[in-house]
């Protein structure tokens, strides 16, 4: 399990150069012109973590699998797009399937990219995009409410309370602010996801910098990354042109290549946390002689349904886990270790798995 995010953006931001490094591959075609991503590219691509390595040489496993994560590259949006301009209704029924934003913003200077709005400004592009996603909302929700309405009346009670989840969204989008602002509780989130609102829809911010700034950033992307802090999303650094490079690049070169370009980590790296972070999402792992394998879940999960991720059939006849924390599983060298230690713990049904576990599920045919 992992998640579904569109790549979504201004045309010439980089978001074709961002698919291609974060799947390394050139299925998406990468151009100086507007709308060069036709069909959106959908790309799996492993999520890299250390722990994963050593938890397979302790484990002696021969084979490593990590989890993975689908980007979908989509078309470039202009303004209009709400009206079914450049390929609006394209690009809202694509970004309609895809659980999270990943929103690629132009933070850098190059006279032979062209930008769209003639110049480059990244919160005025993101306010084009988010403006267009409300727009969309706004016709969205308005074209129910009658309906809504006469439900209500004839006393549906999911009428009633989809109708109030509604009457909140409506003002902030009528305010030119995202439905994600909408306050609601816990249990009132299915109902709400039900309404199938773009601004509803959890945003990461890549902020496309110039090779030189791959680190810390610049000055645009501080901006970014501060109208992020304001609306409750996230904000990550990037250069696509060096991420371009590292994909093509032999696992044993990589590093070197960070080295000279003053990078501690590719940024796919920080794209991933921040995703995770954003989706409250966390890894489980299961080893063996066989395979060393990642599991991610949505923070929260219990154990019979972390199981049901690896197999329906592990849920169903799910009896216990037997769980040993990351840290004890390599401080004591493994299942053995942590089992003579009494770090080997027997969970049932009502625990909630956590970040790192190493899971053994026990479970009835």
């Amino acid at each position: 399990m992992g998640f579904k995010c569109g790549i979504v953006g201004l045309p010439n931001v980089g978001k074709s150069t961002l698919f291609n490094a974060l799947t390394q591959t050139a299925a998406a075609q990468a151009a100086n012109y507007p709308f060069c991503t036709i069909e959106p590219n959908v790309g799996d691509v492993a999520v890299p973590d250390p722990r994963l390595d050593t938890l397979a040489k302790i484990g002696k496993s021969a084979q490593i699998i990590p989890t993975r994560l689908t980007f979908v590259d989509i078309a470039g949006l202009v303004r209009g797009a709400s009206k079914g301009e450049g390929l609006g209704n394209q690009f809202l029924a694509n970004i309609r399937e895809c659980e999270a934003i990943a929103h690629v913003v132009r933070c850098f200077e190059d006279p032979d990219v062209t930008h769209v709005e003639g110049a480059i400004d990244p919160i005025a592009d993101i306010e084009t995009i988010e403006t267009e996603l409300m727009l969309a909302d706004l016709e969205s929700l308005e074209r129910r409410v009658v309906a809504l309405e006469k439900k209500a009346r004839g006393a549906d009670k999911e009428a009633k309370e989809t109708l109030d989840l509604v009457g909140r969204a409506l003002p902030l989008l009528r305010d030119g602010k995202p439905a994600r602002l909408v306050e609601r509780r816990p249990e009132e989130e299915k109902l709400f996801a039900s309404l199938g609102l773009l601004t509803a829809k959890p945003v990461l911010y890549v902020c496309n910098v110039e090779e030189a700034a791959a680190q810390d950033g610049n000055g645009r992307s501080a901006k970014v990354a501060e109208r992020a802090a304001q609306e409750g999303a996230k904000a990550v650094v990037v250069s696509a042109k060096i991420e371009s490079e590292i994909a093509v690049l032999p696992p044993a070169e990589q590093a070197d290549f960070l080295e000279a370009v003053g990078l501690e980590e590719p940024g796919l790296n920080r794209v991933i946390r921040a995703g995770y972070d954003l989706l409250g999402l966390l890894t489980y792992f299961t080893v063996g002689p066989k395979e060393a394998r990642a599991w991610t879940i949505v923070q929260g999960t219990r154990a019979p349904q972390a199981a049901g991720v690896i197999h329906t059939d592990f849920e169903k006849g799910f009896i216990r886990a037997e769980t040993i924390a990351y840290p004890d599983y390599v401080a004591l060298g493994g299942e053995a270790g942590a089992r003579d230690n009494g770090k080997l713990r027997l969970e049932g049904k009502e625990y909630i798995v956590a970040d790192g576990d190493v899971l053994h599920f026990r479970f009835a045919n």
